[in-house]
């Protein structure tokens, strides 16, 4: 519905919808009932930087010459907002989540409050104690609980659908350019069904205006 009215000006409600999809025979999908799931209170913070959350994904490309290998895209969400900052590193190490940290401190447009991650490896005692040092908070989540960083999980699956799964890589300099052209087109030109159809740097505007209003 959104999409009809961001990009062809054309408003339709709910009840249209409803309507025809009774008049040709569509039903409402049945309620399944399975296996207990674990209920999270679904959140959004208002002001952008109050909580980034951090993650690292697991990836294996397919190159033509010299076999698969492997690469650890990190990943930068704004809860407010949904700006993204990516890079990719070979090692999953602490010294890379440091300076991915560094890079998402140099590239948000707005300070950062909270740094919210798992419990990996990579972001222990020396990330920790790096972030505090920034000026910034870190806190970690609940041990198996992947969904309290559930916007930055719900992009890895974004970047896999619409991006490596339609990559031609061919070596990490290539992967490189490409990545910093998806993270642009992300933040600048997708538009975001959960803020009805707007930008994450739309929804930054609106917000810091927002602010700025109050603080006037």
């Amino acid at each position: 519905v959104w999409y009809l009215e961001r990009y062809h000006d054309i408003k339709i409600s709910d009840a249209t919808v409803y309507r025809v999809c009774r008049r040709h025979g569509m039903r409402r999908l049945p309620n399944r009932v399975g296996r207990r799931a674990v209920h999270t209170h679904r959140y959004e913070k208002q002001v952008p930087g109050h909580h980034v959350q951090v993650d690292v994904k697991f990836l294996t490309l397919k190159r033509k010459r010299g076999g698969p290998v492997r690469r650890y895209p990190y990943t930068a969400i704004d809860d407010a907002t949904r700006v993204r900052a990516l890079k990719i590193y070979k090692r999953h190490t602490q010294a890379n989540a440091i300076d991915f940290i560094d890079y998402v401190v140099e590239k948000f447009p707005f300070r950062i409050k909270t740094i919210r991650t798992d419990r990996g490896h990579e972001f222990q005692a020396l990330f920790h104690w790096h972030v505090a040092d920034s000026g910034m908070e870190h806190v970690y989540i609940k041990p198996r609980t992947p969904q309290l960083n559930g916007k930055v999980e719900r992009s890895h699956r974004t970047d896999k659908d619409e991006f490596y799964q339609l990559l031609t890589d061919k070596d990490d300099v290539d992967l490189e350019k490409k990545l910093a052209v998806w993270e642009r087109f992300y933040n600048n030109d997708r538009p975001h069904g959960a803020h009805k159809g707007k930008t994450p740097y739309e929804v930054l505007r609106e917000k810091l205006i927002k602010i700025v209003r109050l603080d006037s």
